[in-house]
């Protein structure tokens, strides 16, 4: 559940928060930027149909990111079954991770495919590429990883894998907008990757969230799919909706002049978790080659009676943590021929999303760590 933050943005002196502390708070820009797009909006008479402010925003995010061929969605999820459909990935097999919002295995689901699942790295909790191999069949089309919280993938062993077996690879960024590795987008690697925008999201236009593809081709098709499928009175192939409004792309650009910032004050706020949590909780490890954004606080408690203990007694003082992600998703009900994923299942049952926001205030992150430090050490 994500709570609205001040309606000026003020970083040094934000808005007193309510009592109940959230995983996110969206942040939302002075509400007069916004309204100066509206009254552009009113006065262009256009409010979809790849507007202009539409196609302002697509332009502000290919210099932002360095990328080239970029489609602004209605949605992450959108984003990842028009990249799957946009690939010729038709049936077939998709080898992709357990740990994951469920959007990522439905995407998969949703095209007509079947998930193969491989078990996670137990560090970076992203797909463990040593594990991938063994899983790929005749039937296997593509990889679909996630970078989870942000963090990398092994793009470079990825490619690899998927050169020597002709797949294709779609990286699910919806964490990582922002994120540099090795100085380069992490968003420019695999032949697409997808972003979310969503309202929950550090960068956000509402609703959203965008394609990148390598492929010139397959850009072109996704832009066809995302607009029902033709072109004029020209219907080439079947298509769907999933195009974004003057309204989202109004927000995406208001919300790009604050990037930089909340990023830097997020950066400020998970230093502080750094310092101050109990080591008896384990942390994730922000690499040396990676420019991060700080997307999410995550943690590991011992075990799950230790996890659901520290949201019971952080929950009694108005603190909301998260469980992100959890379940495992190879454990979905309706997931048939259930393939075990030992590590997934595992961290699965003991992560836990700390509240991170610009505004959250320092006090508060001292009395989460205060609670939490307690539990530790009994």
């Amino acid at each position: 559940m994500a709570k609205l933050i001040s309606k000026k943005v003020d970083f040094g002196n934000m808005k007193k928060e309510n009592e109940e502390i959230y995983v996110t708070r969206t942040f939302l820009p002075p509400i007069e930027e916004y309204e100066a797009y509206i009254r552009d909006i009113w006065n262009n008479d256009k409010l979809t149909n790849q507007g202009p402010i539409l196609k302002k925003f697509e332009t502000r995010l290919r210099e932002y990111l360095g990328v080239e061929n970029i489609h602004f969605v209605t949605n992450g999820t959108l984003a990842l079954q028009v990249a799957i459909r946009a690939l010729d990935i038709e049936g077939g097999e998709i080898i992709t991770t357990p740990f994951s919002y469920v959007a990522t295995t439905s995407a998969i689901l949703w095209e007509r495919c079947q998930p193969i699942f491989v078990d996670i790295d137990a560090e970076t909790f992203c797909i463990d590429v040593g594990k991938i191999e063994k899983s790929i069949t005749k039937d296997t089309r593509a990889i679909l990883a996630v970078h989870v919280f942000g963090h990398p993938c092994d793009v470079e062993r990825i490619e690899v894998i998927a050169k020597k077996y002709n797949l294709k690879v779609i990286y699910d960024g919806a964490h990582a907008f922002g994120v540099k590795y090795k100085g380069k987008a992490l968003l420019d690697y695999g032949d697409v990757s997808i972003c979310s925008f969503h309202a929950t999201k550090l960068f956000h236009t509402i609703e959203g969230g965008c394609m990148i593809f390598k492929d010139d081709f397959a850009s072109e098709k996704a832009e066809l799919i995302k607009r029902f499928g033709h072109h004029g009175e020209d219907h080439l192939m079947p298509g769907i909706n999933a195009k974004a409004s003057e309204f989202q792309a109004a927000m995406g650009l208001c919300n790009f002049r604050y990037v930089e910032e909340i990023i830097e004050k997020r950066r400020g706020l998970s230093e502080l978790y750094d310092k101050l949590l109990s080591d008896n909780f384990k942390k994730m490890n922000i690499s040396d080659e990676l420019e991060y954004n700080y997307a999410y606080y995550p943690i590991l408690c011992k075990n799950e009676s230790e996890t659901l203990k520290v949201m019971e007694l952080l929950n009694k003082d108005s603190i909301f943590p998260r469980r992100y992600f959890y379940p495992s998703l190879n454990k979905l009900p309706y997931i048939e021929n259930y393939q075990a994923c030992q590590i997934a299942e595992d961290v699965s049952s003991r992560i836990l999303c700390l509240p991170l926001y610009v505004g959250l205030k320092k006090e508060n992150v001292s009395k989460i760590c205060d609670i939490m430090n307690k539990i530790s050490v009994k």
